[in-house]
């Protein structure tokens, strides 16, 4: 009798040994698969698109560094062919961020958050910031009020990163609200790319004018 409950516990040992097994390898089979699912997915995180690459906000503010650096490089300038070269090289790239914000960036953005009043002074910012562009590329170097526009035009883009980049401002609600910044992201790029190769083509058609532009360029 002694001997038969002692095989008798070693069989239930045995089935709950077995069944531990089968927890591991189901538990190992999951882990597996949730790796595959991340790495199939890209790993995309809160701050970045698929495979690193950069999110909507992080394209915009390496945008915004990019011009600052110009910006500085244009007070140190001395001679006028520098002055040109990088007062072109600012406008163009302002140029083409200010629209793919307006295309692809604020309409989602006011979507998600219903923030007119943000979308709306960032917009009303813009068109002014064309006005003085404009002004920069049809003079020269020679101009007396040249440095000054560039200067002008650099005060204003500071003014508005700054309400983009600011702790309570656009991009931070943008990040608290459920827009798909790694889409955007690439959309942006996508049409940052298309428009930069436009703008080096001599029969480019002329930028769009956004309808805040259009109020600011109406008024007498």
């Amino acid at each position: 009798m002694a001997k038969a409950k002692r095989k008798g516990s070693s069989s239930g040992g045995g089935s709950r040994g077995k069944s531990s097994k089968r927890a591991r390898r189901g538990a190992s089979a999951s882990g597996q698969r949730g790796a595959a699912a991340r790495k199939q997915s890209g790993g995309t995180s809160a701050r970045g698109g698929r495979n690193g690459e950069p999110d909507a906000i992080a394209l915009l503010k390496a945008d915004h560094r990019q011009v600052e650096q110009w910006f500085a490089e244009f007070e140190e300038a001395r001679s006028k062919d520098q002055k040109r070269e990088l007062a072109e090289n600012i406008c163009k790239a302002l140029e083409v961020h200010t629209m793919i914000e307006e295309e692809i960036f604020y309409p989602a953005f006011l979507e998600a958050t219903d923030d007119k009043d943000t979308h709306h002074e960032a917009e009303l910012e813009h068109a002014n910031a064309k006005q003085v562009i404009a002004d920069i590329e049809s003079s020269d170097p020679d101009d007396d009020y040249y440095d000054s526009r560039v200067k002008v035009l650099s005060e204003m883009i500071k003014h508005h990163v700054n309400e983009e980049e600011k702790s309570d401002g656009m991009f931070a609600e943008a990040r608290e609200s459920r827009m798909d910044l790694a889409a955007l992201g690439r959309a942006l790029k996508a049409r940052k790319d298309e428009l930069m190769s436009e703008t080096t083509s001599p029969d480019a058609p002329p930028p769009r004018m956004t309808p805040a532009q259009r109020v600011v360029e109406s008024k007498p």
